[in-house]
C-alpha cells in the first residue's frame, strides 16, 4: 500500500473510533462555545467537543443528582471545558519549586489576638481579578498581589502592578517566563532590580517578550521578602498581621479545574508538591465559630468566569490542605 493511502486509511480509522458527539449537548455546546468566545477549525471542532463532553461528564458525576456536590463544594463547566487535564496543567498551573536549602522562613511571633475571620478584599487591599491566559504565568500574579497589598497599606493607593515586567524580566534570577516561574524568584527580582512598573505602563501580553523595564516608570519596591514557616498556624498569623500572602497550592486536579462554589476539598492533594500560585487574601469560616467549616479565601488569575467569579475557598485546619503553606511569602516595603 503507498504511504499517502496508508495514512488515509490510518487517519480514518482514528477519526471513526472516537465517540459520536451527543446530539442532545449540542445546544449547550453551541451556548457554551458563544459564552466563551471558542472558535475552531472543522478538524478541532470534534476534537474539542469530545473533550468537553468528557469533562462535562465528570462534572456531573461529581454534583450528583441533587446538584450538591460531593466534599463540600460544586464542580462547574466554565472556560477550561475544552481542554483535557494534561493541557490544563500544561499551560495554566505547572509552577517550578526551586530547592531552597539556605533560605531560612522567619517564624513571627504569633499574635494572641487574631480574629477569627478576616477579608482583605473588603479593606482595600486587593485589585480586580485577571486572567492569565495560555502562559504559565500564576506565580507572577501571585507575586504582583501581595506586593500590591503591601504597597496600599504604605500608602493607602491601590494601583495594579505589572505581571508582564515580572515573566519578560525575572530570567536572570531563574525563571522561564511563560513556561515556568516560582514566586521566591520573582520576589528576588524585584528586590535587586530595585523596583517594578504599574500595570498601566507594562501591560500583560500573555507572552514572553524582550525586557522592557524603565526605572522611570517604577511604581512599587520592596525591602526583602519573608519565606513564611510551612504551617498553616504560621501562615494564618502572616495573613491576618500582615495582609494577602503569595502561596501555592496542588492545583493538578479536574476538580480544581472546573471549581465553582463552596470550600474546596480534593481527597487527592497533596501537602507537599504544589504548582501553582495563587494569593491567600483571607479567611473564615460557615456555620459557628467553634465547629464551622474552616477556610483559606484565595484569589486565582484565572479569571472572573472560573470559581467564584475568580476566587475560590480551600478547606483551613484540615492538615496544610494542598500544601496551601508549603510555599508562603510576602514582601516587605
Amino acid at each position: 500500500m503507498a504511504p499517502a493511502v496508508f495514512l488515509a486509511v490510518l487517519c480514518l480509522g482514528v477519526a471513526s473510533s472516537a465517540a459520536s458527539p451527543d446530539p442532545s449537548l449540542d445546544a449547550e455546546w453551541q451556548d457554551w462555545k458563544i459564552q466563551h468566545e471558542k472558535n475552531y477549525s472543522l478538524e478541532e471542532e470534534g476534537h474539542r467537543r469530545a473533550i468537553w463532553e468528557e469533562n462535562l461528564k465528570k462534572i456531573q458525576l461529581h454534583n450528583g443528582e441533587d446538584g450538591l456536590g460531593k466534599d463540600g463544594f460544586i464542580m462547574d463547566m466554565n472556560a477550561y471545558g475544552d481542554m483535557t487535564g494534561e493541557e490544563f496543567r500544561k499551560w495554566m498551573i505547572d509552577m517550578s519549586i526551586p530547592p531552597l536549602k539556605n533560605v531560612k522562613s522567619v517564624q513571627k511571633r504569633l499574635a494572641g489576638d487574631v480574629p477569627s475571620s478576616i477579608n482583605w478584599k473588603q479593606k482595600g487591599y486587593v485589585t480586580p481579578v485577571r486572567r492569565q491566559g495560555r502562559c504559565n504565568s500564576s506565580w507572577a500574579f501571585s507575586v504582583v498581589g501581595a506586593i500590591e497589598g503591601q504597597m496600599f497599606r504604605k500608602t493607602g493607593k491601590l494601583t495594579p502592578l505589572s505581571v508582564q515586567n515580572l515573566i519578560d524580566c525575572s530570567g536572570p534570577q531563574g525563571n522561564l517566563g511563560c513556561y515556568a516561574g516560582n514566586t521566591y524568584l520573582a520576589l528576588m527580582y524585584v528586590d535587586e532590580n530595585g523596583g517594578l512598573e504599574s500595570e498601566a505602563t507594562y501591560p500583560y501580553e500573555a507572552k514572553e517578550g524582550p525586557c522592557r523595564y524603565s526605572p522611570e516608570n517604577s511604581t512599587a519596591s520592596i525591602r526583602g521578602f519573608v519565606l513564611v514557616p510551612k504551617n498553616e498556624d504560621a501562615l494564618m498569623n502572616a495573613v491576618a498581621t500582615v495582609g494577602p500572602i503569595s502561596v501555592a497550592i496542588d492545583a493538578r486536579h479536574d476538580s480544581f479545574q472546573f471549581y465553582k462554589r463552596g470550600i474546596y476539598y480534593e481527597p487527592n492533594c497533596s501537602r507537599t508538591s504544589v504548582n501553582h500560585g495563587m494569593l491567600v487574601v483571607g479567611y473564615g469560616f460557615e456555620g459557628s465559630e467553634l465547629f464551622g467549616r474552616k477556610y483559606w479565601l484565595v484569589k486565582s488569575s484565572l479569571g472572573k468566569k472560573w470559581g467564584m467569579r475568580g476566587y475560590m475557598k480551600i478547606a483551613r485546619k484540615k492538615r496544610n490542605h494542598c500544601g496551601i503553606a508549603t510555599y508562603a511569602t510576602y514582601p516587605t516595603v
